[in-house]
């Protein structure tokens, strides 16, 4: 296991036992099968009692892996005929954020994606996956082209939030988002969007205003980081944590608060684990929902996105006894 997480410590140091067991049994010769069999099933036991209880820090830790799959690593398995476009027509092309055409089996779509890099100098090119404004516009461009030609709209949420630095604020950060979320909403194609990472803050929500918001088991989606939270909350980033337990960020809270509609499985430990297998269950998500939605009038996949968001968060009023009532404030 390469890369592991410290909560998951005791499963790797048992698979470093079985290993090293059947490494001294090839060489010397020696039947060590019983015993492997019995540790075996003790790692699968353990690991699935690991994985089946995962608290939200934990899940955390995992949305953030620095293998987890990107945009275009799923871009490149879900999809066929890939043509990535550049450039936002403004300013620069920003390299945190991909897209451009392809197939969904054999239909024409449009997917826009934050892309986290792979190593220091791509996450250095690609702003560790935090958009400057230039990168909100790219991805607005190819949206407001999708919906000329009538292309559905997938997009691919994996971001801490927009680039915080004076760069950005400069450019119109605020302003950029703001447009996004105002245009997303009026677009007559369907729009699936898929948390595969950490949605957080703005420079999630960028790309988030959809007909489906679709999550990850494993991902994350929130206001803003339980980085940010925390420090905040307690003036110490170190605790994001304790944020990430406070903060209602997984997928099963979401869609219990009906934020998303629909939780995509993930193999046993994540989904850098196997990512032939995520795909597929990703592909399968996103092919039954662009066929609900395919039915759908423009007007109706706009009045669609306007409910969904419309009935997120419920609030009750309570008159006082000693108000006035409305009839007798008029008098």
């Amino acid at each position: 296991m390469a890369a592991e997480l410290p909560f998951e410590k005791s499963i790797t140091e048992l698979r470093k036992k079985i290993d090293e067991l059947k490494r001294f049994g090839e060489e010397k010769g020696i039947d060590f099968s019983d015993e492997i069999s019995r540790l075996e099933q003790r790692y699968k036991q353990l690991e699935d009692e690991l994985y089946s209880e995962l608290t939200p820090a934990q899940k955390m830790h995992l949305a953030r892996h620095q293998q987890r799959p990107t945009s275009l690593d799923f871009i490149q398995t879900i999809f066929t005929d890939f043509i990535e476009l550049h450039g936002d027509r403004l300013f620069a092309d920003d390299l945190a954020i991909v897209g451009g055409l392809a197939k969904l089996g054999g239909v024409p779509v449009t997917v826009v994606g934050h892309q986290r890099g792979k190593d220091t100098r791509d996450n250095i090119a690609r702003f560790f996956g935090s958009p400057h404004p230039e990168g909100f516009r790219k991805a607005l461009r190819l949206m407001q082209q999708a919906n000329k030609f009538k292309r559905p709209i997938i997009t691919f949420i994996d971001t801490k939030g927009a680039y915080p630095g004076n760069t950005a604020e400069e450019r119109g950060q605020s302003e950029a988002i703001a447009r996004n979320l105002r245009e997303m909403a009026t677009f007559g194609v369907p729009v699936i969007c898929v948390v595969i990472g950490e949605g957080g803050s703005g420079g999630a929500l960028a790309l988030g205003v959809g007909n489906r918001v679709l999550m990850l088991e494993n991902a994350i989606y929130s206001v803003i980081s339980p980085n940010g939270a925390a420090s905040i909350l307690w003036k110490d980033a170190s605790k994001a944590d304790q944020a990430a337990e406070a903060m209602k960020i997984t997928a099963k809270d979401l869609l219990e608060f009906e934020v998303i509609e629909e939780i995509i499985p993930e193999p046993q430990g994540g989904a850098h684990r196997d990512l032939h297998q995520q795909s597929d269950s990703i592909r399968e998500a996103l092919t039954r929902h662009l066929q609900e939605l395919s039915r759908f009038s423009a007007e109706e996949l706009i009045e669609d996105r306007y409910q969904k968001f419309r009935k997120i968060g419920t609030f009750s009023t309570i008159q006082r006894a000693e108000e006035p009532s409305v009839e007798s404030a008029n008098v």
